[in-house]
């Protein structure tokens, strides 16, 4: 019976892994996409207005300009990669989020807050480089679909599990859940964030802004947490993680930038 179900469930997978197969840009890598981009696009710009109508909306006119050039530049080099985006940028006024994203379909927040780390345009193209990658490559498309296939997985579980005890019907789908989290959904989070950091870098030199400011913002970043979960338990990177990665992509980076 759990063979049969198995069998079953690793077919359905792998017949949705050929149907949605997608390739990031800049990295070449493929990725499952179930989600049609024009319907997440759609919610992502209901959700966006929501949150205009939520939240206040800075009238600083420094931050304002700030995020309309930059976000602007990131968005040319970006076209390329997200053809049908409809660019917004907005500053939130909330100075105790120190925190960006962008949403499918072009839609770019900035809270007040991340400026106690930003100190200058390119500072600020490394952070909207770096939302803008998660776009662009689709990660939020390739962990609904992640989730939808754990789903099948653990529906198919229960169902070919159903003649053994309960208790160890439970130690079962408790391990599975705890591999599921642990040893897919956090390290590719983790992965999505180290990929964020390489597109995002190469937009941000391709936009004509000095790269290697990445290093000294991401260190700032690192100085404002307070009581950070363990790397292997964390949706992001360790800060020593992304600064040594960030190092091994600098070359290619400072070429792309100098001969822009």
């Amino acid at each position: 019976m759990f063979t049969k179900y198995f069998l079953t469930s690793l077919l359905v997978g792998l017949m949705l892994s050929l149907v949605g197969c997608h390739t990031v840009p800049q990295t070449g890598r493929s990725a499952l996409h179930l989600v049609p981009s024009e319907q997440l696009a759609s919610m992502a710009a209901a959700q966006f207005r929501q949150l205009k109508q939520d939240t206040p909306i800075s009238t600083d006119p420094t931050y304002n300009a700030m995020a309309r050039r930059v976000g602007e530049r990131i968005a040319y080099v970006a076209a390329p990669d997200m053809p049908n985006a409809q660019w917004e940028f907005v500053v939130f006024d909330d100075d105790e989020q120190i925190n960006a994203f962008a949403m499918p379909g072009g839609k770019v927040a900035v809270y007040t807050g991340i400026f106690k780390v930003v100190k200058s345009d390119a500072d600020l193209a490394v952070v909207m480089g770096h939302e803008v990658a998660h776009v662009a490559a689709g990660h939020g498309n390739e962990r609904i679909s992640q989730q939808v296939l754990a789903a099948g997985g653990a529906l198919a579980l229960q169902m070919g599990t159903r003649d053994l005890d309960s208790s160890d019907r439970q130690l079962i789908m408790a391990a599975y859940g705890a591999g599921a989290t642990i040893g897919v959904m956090l390290p590719y989070s983790r992965y999505h964030e180290s990929e964020a950091d390489e597109i995002g870098l190469i937009y941000a030199a391709k936009a004509g802004y000095d790269p290697r400011a990445a290093l000294g913002f991401w260190e700032r970043m690192e100085a404002q947490k307070n009581g950070a979960p363990p790397e292997f338990l964390s949706t992001h990177p360790s800060g020593s993680t992304r600064i040594r990665k960030l190092n091994e992509l600098m070359p290619k980076a400072l070429e792309i930038y100098k001969n822009r």
